[in-house]
Parts: structure tokens; sequence; C-alpha cells
């Protein structure tokens, strides 16, 4: 009887975690999409929005990932899809599993960015994987951190919050380019897929 009473507050657990989860990315989602009318070099109007398009929020694809700290790592330019790149510097080396595979991502501190008191603590997160080009942009996606979700030697990443560069809406915006180590072998179904909107470039 014991044992049936805890396995059923574990189910109950576990679905209550995927419900504030569920709410959690739309509320993400939902910031996300106002931040295109609030910003004046936006690629998207208010007519726009209904043309995101977006994986249902996936519990499974939010995981727990050892911390690297990677001291004195040499800056570097990383390159864009069109334009000049910006340097940056790898900041941590990130190693975790997802859908039974051990995988690696590098994240990284914008120098530029790193200087504006606003920003100092942002970290960038580029990746490609295995749905680019076909349910997602081609050239990747990206997912935000701030240094102080790194704790204890661990960060979560959430997939759910990956998001287009604005190269995949228009013309005219430098988006760095994922570095070719940032490459996962799967196919991350989660977070923000292709513009619905036909995109002249």
């Amino acid at each position: 009887m014991k044992k049936y009473f805890l396995l059923l507050l574990l189910l109950v657990s576990i679905n209550c975690f995927a419900q504030d989860h569920k709410t959690q990315i739309a509320e993400f989602r939902k910031s996300y999409m106002a931040d295109f009318l609030t910003d004046p070099r936006s690629p998207l109007k208010q007519e726009d929005l209904q043309y995101l398009r977006f994986y249902d929020a996936d519990s499974t694809y939010r995981v727990t990932a050892k911390v690297q700290i990677l001291v004195n790592a040499q800056a570097f330019i990383m390159p864009v899809f069109s334009g000049a790149g910006k340097e940056h510097r790898p900041y941590a080396l990130l190693k975790f599993t997802l859908k039974g595979k051990p995988l690696e991502l590098t994240v990284y501190k914008n120098t530029m960015l790193s200087q504006n008191p606003q920003y100092s603590d942002y970290i960038f997160l580029p990746f490609m994987d295995d749905t680019n080009g076909s349910t997602t942009y081609g050239g990747g996606r990206y997912i935000d951190l701030r240094e102080g979700d790194f704790k204890d030697g661990t960060v979560i990443v959430d997939f759910n919050k990956a998001y287009n560069p604005y190269c995949a809406f228009g013309n005219g915006y430098t988006c760095p380019k994922p570095p070719d180590g940032n490459r996962l072998p799967i196919a991350i179904e989660a977070g923000e897929k292709l513009y619905a909107k036909e995109v002249k470039h």
C-alpha cells in the first residue's frame, strides 16, 4: 500500500510539473512575441506574429547540464551569415544527456555586450540540430542564459525556449552562425519552428 501511495504521489508530482512547465513556456512565448513590438529594429509587426510557429511545450527537453567554466578562454570573431562578425569568448562547456545521448554545447559571452551593465551577465547559446532546414530555421537557433542561472556547477537548459535569429524573418541583420562544435547530432523538436510566412532573402 505504501509503495502504491508513493508511486501515485510521484505521478501526480510529474503531472503538476508538466502543467507548470507548459504555463511557464506559454508566458515565455507571450513575452517573446511582445518584444517584437517594442524593439525598434524588429523585423516583425503585429500582423506578422500570427505566422510564428512553435513546438508544443515538452518538459523532456528541459535538461540539467554540468558546467565546466572555461578560464582564460581565447576570444574569437564568431562568423555571421552576412556582414561583419562579432567578438565572443567561450564562457563554459555544458555536458548533458538528452534522449539517452550524451551531448555537449559551448556557451559564449559577447565581448562588446558584456561591457554594457544591462547585459554584462548575458550568456549566449547558439546551436544547430537535425531539424534545421526542415521544421526549423536552417541557420540554427539561440537560447539566452544569465550568469545567475549557473549554480553549484550546473545550469538548466530549456530547449523549449530556443528561438530564431532575426535573419529568419528578414534581411539586413547580422546573425551569428553557431560554431561547428555546437551542432547536435539529434533532432531538437522543441522551441521555435520555421516562420510560416515567406521571407525573401
